[in-house]
């Protein structure tokens, strides 16, 4: 098969030939239709803190087809076209029939997206329904991932929201929060690229102010925020967010920042912001994302600005490090 391998830190990827997977006892062997290019990916080709090598294949956010079947496997068919949930985890520990892989104690985050085959477990499949394309399938991590956070953030009907961060992830999480009942959520970014496509997700607003970033948001929200998703992942944005926050507001965390940030916890304590923190999701988060779309939920699918062959891969790959004008770009292996 061929797929795009990472050649190690700070050097792009490249397309080699790997050997066709074989499944082991309880494995299933899923022919790649679409794999999301997602933001972490980039990080762990530039961050040591990630863990990721030469060799490795990244692209945790894939659906496609089960093409072959380890001794074992009763649940699902050859032919079955399926979303991947990429926590890998047991299936059986009390974490994992609770529907949270992530806390598993053999967790790990699946890749191998980036190629033509990629092997996983029947426990990280959920089947696509008729209404869903495979395209579909590739996005509902990061709606599962916004989802999380917005159930994280204890966010309620007819909160002003404010998101830090236009990408994929904060403009999922204003089409949850608009969902879920929020009055303003106003999506706020240094640029006006995803503008329109935040609109479209269903954000009542879009803020670009790089000299009073906090003054800009109030006047978008008609006050300070009852939450505010921070999206991004740089140092300076959690002491940004207190400035924004309401009194007994709360600040969540989505962005992932490898750095270390300093903020002026005193600022907080004053104000008794919640300072809470959301990594991945539950099956249920997951499978409701699915269902959102199933329902007829359309907005999702303005996160996909293109679809790329393989081939294309390194250099769109190497292009994403850098600010574009691209949202979610998918591989069609």
């Amino acid at each position: 098969m061929r797929a795009a391998v990472m050649q190690g830190l700070h050097r792009p990827l490249a397309v080699e030939t790997l050997p066709d997977p074989t499944p082991q006892d309880g494995e299933v062997v899923v022919r790649v239709a679409r794999c999301g290019i997602c933001g972490s990916d980039l990080h762990m080709t530039e961050d040591a803190t990630y863990g990721r090598k030469a060799g490795d294949v990244l692209g945790h956010e894939f659906a496609g087809e089960v093409v072959a079947l380890g001794r074992g496997v009763e649940r699902l068919a050859l032919g079955d076209l399926v979303s991947v949930i990429p926590l890998a985890s047991c299936g059986e520990c009390a974490s994992c029939l609770a529907g949270e892989p992530a806390w598993c104690a053999h967790f790990g985050l699946q890749g191998g997206g980036y190629a033509e085959y990629a092997v996983t477990r029947p426990n990280q499949c959920v089947l696509l329904p008729k209404s869903a394309s495979l395209a579909d399938g590739a996005i509902i991590e990061p709606l599962a991932v916004a989802l999380h956070g917005v159930n994280m953030s204890g966010m309620r009907t007819g909160d002003r929201v404010l998101i830090l961060g236009a990408g994929p992830i904060g403009l999922a999480v204003a089409f949850w929060a608009r969902r879920m009942g929020a009055a303003h959520v106003v999506v706020q970014d240094i640029a006006d690229h995803q503008q329109t496509r935040a609109i479209a997700m269903g954000a009542s607003g879009f803020v670009v102010d790089v000299d009073d970033p906090v003054a800009a948001a109030e006047r978008a929200l008609g006050g300070k925020a009852d939450v505010v998703f921070e999206c991004v992942g740089l140092p300076g944005l959690i002491a940004q967010a207190v400035e924004q926050v309401r009194p007994r507001g709360t600040i969540l965390l989505l962005g992932l920042c490898t750095r270390p940030d300093t903020f002026n916890s005193f600022a907080m304590l004053s104000k008794e912001v919640r300072l809470v923190t959301s990594a991945f999701f539950t099956v249920q988060e997951y499978e409701a994302a699915l269902d959102a779309l199933d329902a007829g939920a359309a907005e999702p699918r303005h996160l996909v600005t293109d679809t790329i062959a393989l081939a294309d891969t390194p250099d769109r790959f190497e292009a994403l490090k850098r600010r574009t004008h691209d949202c979610k770009v998918l591989i069609a292996p």
